[in-house]
């Protein structure tokens, strides 16, 4: 269903505890929003009773043995297939081996069917375990990763996106190598995925290092799927950002075009980990560069304004950096998931603890400051590979775990938990 916000927009008030570590506590009230000048929102005065949704955590699991820990937890649904009506919520996520850089040797699996009341337990999924690549006449380990998954209504097909990871004979990661955009899908009565599958682009002297891994994708009414991805064409070395349009049949996603190409110019790797949402019948991507996150929108979702950095609405930088940003999308409000730098968590990895969620603007395409709360507190480790799931019209749920790199991070009391933070919505989402 198209989301029309009718302009009321839920905003959360901080007020800022006296304790030592300035820890944030947070009351929900709402405002109605009421047109300002220039082209831009005041937030005004006007009281409206309720909130907006209110948050309850989990870890049904925690895995850290001073070598391996998980990493990707991301959920996908199939409707109706748990107790009771609900949908069943399965999570795909990898292993990290943590004596080197992003090396993911498995994929694990775990599922619930009563919203997250019990799970079953984490299970190695065989036909997405490590395969073998022969590159330049080296025989190299290639694992597909970074997965997303989503259910395609249109096909009532859970589908799931990523990338591939080519190593070198003792998995490290080094460039140049190749890479393209995987794809994987559910199968319920088996409780597996199928094997991985490569999408097939159409110049590969410009996709030879290309793949989608941790986007979130949208997919439209009529089953098109708008797939943002990232790649550096052959003999450069920045990162480039579009969205691309493909057919997916149920069983085979084949590309169909893509949109502009974007790039920025500096001395960074460029432009990463792009996400998608549509809210009020536009589209708006959100990036990841080294230096800062960046937001752009859409009219068609494949052509995109010149992008700029995430701020929040007083002007200053967002603060997020060199990590990925996700959307929550509510019918009624737009909110950005993100972590930033001055939150107390210099001690943590590029600043990626505590996960923050906050409405976004959608006219200024910035963050509305007074919005901002935790999603999942900071406990030394970095929480900045997670995900999104629109569970039900009155659930969406974040998924991530605690990425145990750097060694000593769990002096700070984290202990490799998968996290599940659920948004209980006020109003029902008519986005899902």
């Amino acid at each position: 269903m198209e989301c029309i916000t009718n302009h009321i927009y839920l905003v959360t008030f901080l007020s800022y505890s006296s304790s030592m570590n300035n820890r944030r506590e947070f009351l929900k009230i709402s405002l109605l929003s009421i047109p300002g000048l220039a082209g831009g929102h005041l937030f005004g005065t006007y009281l409206k009773s309720g909130k907006a949704f209110s948050v309850s955590r989990s870890t049904p699991f925690k895995h850290f043995n001073g070598q391996e820990c998980w990493a990707h937890p991301r959920a996908g649904i199939i409707p109706k297939l748990g107790k009771d009506g609900n949908p069943k919520v399965t999570v795909l996520m990898n292993t990290l081996d943590i004596s080197g850089s992003d090396v993911f040797k498995s994929k694990l699996g775990f599922y619930t069917d009563d919203l997250g009341k019990t799970w079953t337990e984490p299970a190695e999924i065989k036909s997405l375990l490590p395969t073998f690549e022969m590159i330049d006449g080296i025989r190299r380990p290639m694992v597909a990763s970074d997965f997303y998954p989503l259910y395609h209504r249109k096909t009532k097909t859970l589908l799931s996106t990523g990338h591939s990871i080519v190593y070198t004979k003792d998995w490290k990661v080094r460039f140049p190598r190749p890479r393209s955009t995987v794809y994987t899908t559910y199968i319920p009565d088996r409780n597996t995925w199928t094997e991985a599958k490569k999408l097939v682009m159409p110049d590969q002297e410009k996709f030879s290092f290309e793949g989608a891994g941790s986007v979130q994708r949208f997919d439209e009414e009529d089953g098109t799927v708008l797939l943002p991805t990232y790649y550096i064409p052959k003999g450069e070395v920045s990162s480039r950002v579009t969205v691309t349009k493909c057919m997916f049949n149920g069983q085979e996603l084949t590309y169909q075009l893509h949109g502009n190409e974007m790039s920025i110019d500096d001395e960074t790797r460029g432009l990463h980990e792009p996400s998608l949402t549509r809210f009020n019948g536009e589209y708006f991507l959100t990036i990841r560069n080294d230096n800062m996150g960046f937001v752009t929108r859409s009219k068609d979702g494949l052509t995109y304004d010149p992008i700029q950095p995430w701020t929040f609405d007083d002007g200053s930088l967002l603060g997020n950096y060199n990590t990925q940003q996700h959307w929550v999308t509510h019918s009624e409000a737009l909110y950005l998931t993100y972590t930033r730098r001055g939150a107390n968590n210099d001690h943590v990895f590029r600043h990626r603890a505590p996960l923050f969620i906050a409405q976004v603007d959608p006219q200024r395409l910035c963050v509305i400051r007074d919005t901002e709360q935790i999603l999942v507190p900071e406990r030394g480790a970095r929480l900045g590979n997670f995900g999104v799931t629109n569970v039900s019209p009155d659930e969406t749920w974040v998924t991530t775990a605690e990425w145990m790199q750097p060694e000593g991070v769990e002096k700070y009391g984290s202990d490799g938990s998968i996290w599940i933070a659920k948004i209980h919505w006020d109003k029902p989402n008519e986005c899902f």
